[in-house]
């Protein structure tokens, strides 16, 4: 063999070398883009036909819980709940039918014979007694009438008389004095409209999720011809007569607290200026601390996800503010930003292998059992003073989060998937999962604004979109005033019957009827 030949070999062989080495670092690009699109491709299955929780017991371990300390696992052979011991606790006494039974009006139905003959006998019997064989519970549908006002006119029987022998008495004076008993002004000028069914459209569309399309067929077929823009306009009304000024003193007590929680959702407006009608708005929710003695929940309609909706908002608040990740949130000032320990360990649940049998060795599973001591630790809590909680935090919580931490910045990661997601965030957010520790009144996490605002995302699935940004306004009012009231446990709809039954501008707040 020549020379040239064998150069030619070896010029050959080093240029399958490269191709070799770029189809490998091929490959191993596509392998790693096809298990990133596997992993979506799982988590989007998993949204629309798996299931929604996110308890431990369900997602790890074919829905056996593990055990929240290092290194305690049940004895072989022998069932865990024979060798774990609960620790005492106090349980709510359980509510009996005949608890709430009792707060109801009570229709009588006695059931006699009579002559009532004795079978052995023949004799007549007498009665001895009675007693209740069972109750019912029974519903009586909506009933509609006329509620109509009729109005007496009254008369003065001596004026305007001529008086006797008075001749400079001019005919044009008015003959009598005539006046109307006083009575009260339709609550909407030159409608049909009452207090009470206004309240009940209200409720139906933003407490039940029922769209104004739906209960105008359900009127007419009731042969009550309501139409759905006639409804439309007096939900507005409603909203900025009655709603606002209620709404506007709540941001005042909700800024003058401690904590205040903040979420965001989307929201579709049809027609709004110098946007396409298939953009997308934004509905902000803010609501405070659950460790007070009444809920005030507060929604607040914008185009944007802008951070500065928030910051014009919270104005002048100087407490803690419990939010989720999104960079926005940054914006606001003056105030003690709060990370979200649910979104954290959300992250890392995502990013768990859908064959469970993979858990053992997965850094997702781990990062959720290392949340859960955390969550089991802090449930521990909630029965105790602020300042109780706050000592028993650093003392119990914090050692945990330390650790959970130094774990994280050892786990290696690629550069892509969820995983990667999941260890970013919660090292990006370290800093404002810390800030919980320091008073014992901030929560660990922002599920309570999570749970104020699913009544939105629920109605939304039904209403689909609003029609115009002063709609979309109106709808956060109502919204807020609702959610207010039944988050501090009052009657939604007997409160809005209750409101409109008194002038627009009247403020008479959800939780002090």
């Amino acid at each position: 063999m020549s020379e040239q030949d064998i150069e030619r070999l070896v010029a050959d062989h080093s240029v399958l070398q490269n191709e070799n080495t770029a189809l490998r670092s091929q490959v191993a690009t596509l392998e790693e883009e096809l298990a990133l699109a596997q992993e979506q491709l799982a988590w989007l299955k998993k949204q629309i036909f798996g299931r929604k929780t996110e308890q431990s017991s369900v997602i790890m371990d074919g829905g056996i819980q593990l055990p929240l300390l290092p290194g305690l696992q049940a004895p072989a052979g022998k069932n865990a709940a024979e060798t774990v011991t609960i620790p005492e606790h106090k349980r709510k006494k359980k509510r009996t039918h005949d608890d709430w039974m009792n707060s109801l009006a009570v229709e009588e139905i006695e059931h006699k014979e009579e002559h009532m003959v004795c079978d052995i006998c023949g004799a007549e019997m007498q009665e001895i007694g009675k007693e209740k064989a069972y109750d019912e519970l029974v519903y009586t549908p909506a009933k509609y009438h006329i509620r109509r006002h009729i109005v007496y006119t009254y008369k003065c029987p001596d004026c305007g008389e001529k008086p006797e022998n008075d001749e400079n008495y001019a005919d044009e004076i008015e003959r009598c004095n005539i006046r109307r008993a006083s009575y009260p002004k339709p609550m909407i000028p030159g409608s049909f409209c009452s207090p009470e069914l206004l309240a009940h459209i209200v409720y139906e569309k933003y407490a039940k999720a029922v769209p104004l399309h739906r209960q105008e067929k359900d009127l007419a077929s009731k042969h009550i011809p309501l139409l759905k823009a006639t409804m439309s306009n007096w939900v507005g009304v409603a909203a900025e007569k009655w709603c606002l000024p209620i709404v506007q003193r709540m941001h005042e007590m909700l800024l003058a607290g401690d904590v205040i929680h903040a979420d965001e959702t989307r929201i579709q407006v049809l027609h709004e200026e110098g946007r396409k009608a298939t953009a997308e708005s934004k509905m902000w929710v803010y609501c405070n601390g659950k460790m007070n003695d009444r809920s005030i929940i507060i929604f607040d309609y914008k185009p944007t996800r802008k951070g500065e909706n928030a910051q014009v908002f919270l104005q002048g608040f100087h407490g803690y503010l419990v939010r989720d990740g999104y960079s926005g949130y940054h914006v606001v000032t003056g105030v003690k930003h709060c990370g979200c320990m649910t979104h954290a360990r959300r992250y890392f649940v995502n990013a768990m292998p859908k064959d469970k049998s993979a858990q053992a060795s997965s850094i997702a599973a781990e990062a959720v059992r290392y949340f859960d001591r955390i969550y089991h630790e802090e449930g521990l809590l909630k029965n105790l003073t602020a300042e109780e909680r706050y000592k028993e935090r650093l003392a119990k919580v914090e050692p945990l989060l330390d650790e959970l931490f130094a774990w994280l910045e050892m786990v290696p990661v690629s550069e892509k998937g969820n995983l990667s997601k999941a260890v970013n965030y919660a090292l990006h957010e370290k800093p404002y999962l810390y800030t919980f520790l320091e008073d014992g009144n901030v929560p660990i996490d922002n599920n309570r604004a999570e749970n104020a605002i699913r009544p939105f995302a629920i109605g939304r699935k039904n209403w689909l979109f609003s029609n115009t940004a002063n709609g979309a306004m109106c709808s956060a009012a109502l919204y807020s005033i609702i959610s207010t009231a039944q988050a501090n446990g009052i009657d939604a709809e007997q409160y809005l019957t209750d409101l409109f039954s008194h002038s627009a501008g009247t403020v008479i707040l959800p939780f002090d009827t």
